[in-house]
């Protein structure tokens, strides 16, 4: 009976790029994935974990099993981190796997009302700065006149609609950068000119996080570089990407890639790692686009990751103290920065140049934070534990600071911070290095 053949039905996928059989049948099902999934780790049950979701992907290409609710939860419950990929002794591509599935999923399950709500805002406003900027300007006043604390405090939000009070819950303060005027679309380099290089300024992190922006902007001139800002860019996809939203997705990246177009740059420099791990894999986002793929090939090979780029260039300019006397911090790996992108060393190397820096290292470094793009948003009870887990960690370093290289990382540590009533502040390498350029001393960095 062993060796008889599996009885199979029609595929519960649809014809358009279902789960490749190849890779699926390269898991030989050890279970080494286990320990290093954070949706298995706190749900314990199998078909939330990397192998079981395989065994999933395994039966609904053999149609086994249909493509339902049910089903589709399992799929929803993944990060997305690449843990997995990074821990698999057999090298199982299942990032290509998962990224196969949630078009899939999208297509083919009928989610309730409540959930394509939400999914539709998520996706028509945030990867949208010129939509969100808008909507930010009555944030102003909820957040001054202490509106967001009286409804924080009386709990009613989750009670009643837990995605909306997860969302609000890692709303950081609107800063009036987000109202400023853009910045130059093209910056001379400080001295000789070393490289020309595009700067991707992001969706979310340009509204939020313009500080970041700027920040790196200012080190890649002082290093050397006639920095590129084109402002017709817009979200590098990875928001849609990571869900699903294939189609939204292509378009954004075609979008992004005309932007940069006939530019000339060297290389295009990313300062958010979730954004990061996408634009690399522009050329098999586009890979059945004619008119794109060369292209898109061609874009993703002049990415790099902000510190990947200036690991690799040196700083050519003296980095002086940015504390009076040492300072201990401890460095986030962002999941798309260490599993997706391989970049670990490089951070750390970095902001260990900074004199008086101690890097410290917290237990479970590589496990994710719950961010995971929206996934806090959309999961919120997984993201709320795997927030706490993450903090936690970090905390028992001693670090008096927080050095974090993805915005939703960021914005998940200090919600988690806060809860705890820790004061640690949450600062992007670039932030520290810039201050170190410039002589500037942490307690400052807000006003720079």
């Amino acid at each position: 009976m062993e060796n008889q053949p599996r009885p199979t039905g029609p595929r519960a996928f649809d014809a358009d790029h279902p789960p490749a059989p190849q890779i699926i049948d390269t898991c030989v099902h050890c279970g080494f994935c286990l320990a290093t999934c954070p949706s298995y780790r706190v749900l314990g049950t199998e078909m939330d974990s990397p192998r079981g979701r395989i065994y999933l992907m395994d039966a609904l290409n053999e149609g086994q099993i249909p493509l339902s609710q049910t089903t589709a939860g399992h799929f929803d419950s993944c990060l997305g981190c690449l843990a997995c990929v990074s821990t698999c002794p057999s090298g199982v591509q299942y990032d290509q796997l998962i990224a196969a599935t949630r078009p899939q999923v999208e297509r083919n399950v009928d989610r309730s009302v409540p959930e394509r709500l939400l999914r539709a805002l998520i996706f028509n406003l945030l990867p949208y700065p010129r939509r969100l900027r808008p909507l930010l300007v009555p944030l102003v006043p909820y957040q001054k006149l202490g509106l967001q604390k009286l409804v924080r405090k009386s709990g009613l939000l989750p009670k009643i609609a837990p995605r909306l009070a997860a969302m609000e819950s890692i709303l950081p303060e609107v800063p009036a950068s987000a109202f400023a005027a853009p910045m130059p679309e093209r910056v001379a380099a400080q001295g000789k000119q070393r490289f020309r290089v595009g700067l991707i300024t992001g969706c979310v992190q340009q509204l939020f996080f313009d500080r970041v922006n700027r920040a790196t902007l200012r080190v890649l001139t002082a290093i050397g570089c006639e920095v590129v800002i084109p402002r017709s860019q817009g979200c590098c996809a990875a928001l849609p990407q990571h869900q699903g939203q294939s189609e939204q997705a292509r378009q954004m990246a075609r979008d992004l890639i005309d932007s940069f177009a006939d530019s000339g740059v060297d290389y295009l420099i990313i300062n958010a790692a979730g954004c990061g791990h996408t634009l690399k894999e522009y050329g098999h986002i586009l890979a059945d686009d004619p008119l794109y793929r060369e292209r898109a090939a061609a874009f993703a090979a002049k990415v790099r990751d902000v510190q990947e780029f200036l690991y690799w260039a040196k700083i050519p300019v003296p980095l002086q103290p940015i504390a009076d006397g040492p300072l201990a911090l401890v460095y986030q790996d962002a999941c798309h920065l260490l599993h997706g992108q391989r970049i670990s060393l490089q951070p750390r190397q970095l902001l260990a140049q900074i004199p008086g820096v101690q890097v410290r290292e917290p237990v479970d470094a590589a496990l994710c934070c719950g961010s995971a793009g929206v996934y806090n948003i959309l999961q919120p009870e997984i993201g709320e534990e795997l927030g706490r887990q993450k903090v936690e960690n970090l905390l028992a370093t001693g670090a008096v600071l927080i050095a974090s290289a993805n915005p939703g990382c960021a914005l998940q540590i200090r919600k988690h911070l806060e809860l705890t009533g820790q004061a640690v502040p949450v600062r992007h390498p670039m932030e520290l290095i810039d201050a170190a350029i410039r002589g500037v001393k942490v307690a400052d960095l807000r006003a720079s």
